[in-house]
């Protein structure tokens, strides 16, 4: 049982990116931080490189894709005995290069299972402990991205298509082969990646509009800018991955680092300033020197109450949750 009485936070995918460099400055504010991540031997080994001190985190294991490993999580983080100031939701998959669709244990598509699904019932499950934080104010926080977002710059590009969820054909239709999207079309895999993350939007709105009020939880989001050298990129082709960083910096000026992007991540979950909930945050497509964030808007059907309220339904009957 714990015996300090530092904030914690889980961070999911915190052994690479920025949840890694969020740990680290989360570390560096006097927070405990619980890496929930796949690999906990990759995740020791980066948060010594980035010098987050043994005493200032655990590694606890988590597959997204797998619900039962989210449901294990979950029992792990609480035999830990500690209380639970925040949660982020930063991990990912993007499998851009995909013919034909990956499926998890359950048969989902994996972009989606991992990304919004385990995350879906991981939000769920840790509100019991969120209302049971110290803290007067405990956040859980989802990173979002400008792809997924067409009243962005990013997002207005429409390839391979623009994020779209449809009436959420897919997930009525129980989700599984020969399924492998939410609107029920035919499989895409960079767009399964932006359906994913638009969820991701749509869950942190439902959970503020359900949630709020009540348990004086605040829920947002954030945009830290353009990490053009995360891991996220592993599985697209060597070139782009060359390019692309190279793209953001002179073409675009979007172009942020990973450590930037991991202290804007901390910023979010620590600083009073961002005591809002219900919104998302950015700082813009274009970085300056000094940028300030902004609250973003989200795009029509991010924003969508209706098509809010059926992915929550739907997303519950696929991750079991009564």
């Amino acid at each position: 049982m714990t015996t300090d009485n530092k904030p914690t936070v889980i961070i999911t995918g915190a052994s690479s990116g920025v949840g890694l460099q969020g740990a680290r400055a989360l570390a560096q504010k006097g927070w405990f931080v619980v890496m929930a991540c796949r690999n906990l031997e990759k995740t020791h080994k980066m948060a010594k490189e980035v010098g987050i001190s043994t005493q200032n985190y655990q590694a606890i294991h988590l597959d997204l894709a797998s619900f039962s490993s989210v449901r294990k999580f979950v029992q792990d983080f609480r035999a830990s005995g500690r209380k639970l100031d925040a949660l982020v939701c930063n991990a990912a998959v993007y499998y851009p290069l995909l013919k034909e669709p990956m499926r998890n244990e359950d048969g989902y598509e994996i972009s989606v299972a991992t990304n919004h699904l385990g995350h879906f019932l991981l939000c769920n499950l840790m509100l019991e402990d969120l209302q049971k934080s110290g803290n007067p104010e405990p956040r859980l926080v989802i990173l979002g991205t400008v792809t997924a977002n067409p009243k962005e710059l990013g997002g207005k590009i429409p390839i391979p298509a623009p994020p779209d969820l449809g009436d959420l054909e897919g997930f009525q239709q129980g989700f599984k082969a020969p399924i492998a999207m939410i609107d029920g079309k035919k499989f895409k895999s960079g767009k399964a990646y932006k359906d994913s993350k638009l969820c991701n939007m749509l869950t942190m709105r439902e959970l503020h509009r359900r949630y709020h009020q009540s348990t004086r939880i605040v829920f947002s989001a954030l945009y830290p800018g353009c990490v053009a050298t995360t891991a996220l990129f592993r599985n697209h082709f060597s070139l782009f991955q060359k390019i692309f960083p190279l793209f953001q910096k002179n073409i675009t000026g979007g172009y942020v680092s990973e450590e930037l992007a991991g202290d804007r991540l901390a910023m979010v979950v620590a600083d009073p300033e961002f005591n809002v909930s219900g919104v998302y945050w950015s700082w813009g497509n274009r970085q300056k020197e000094g940028r300030k964030s902004f609250v973003q808007e989200v795009s029509d059907e991010a924003s969508d109450k209706d098509k809010g309220e059926l992915m929550w339904t739907l997303s519950k009957q696929l991750v079991g949750l009564n």
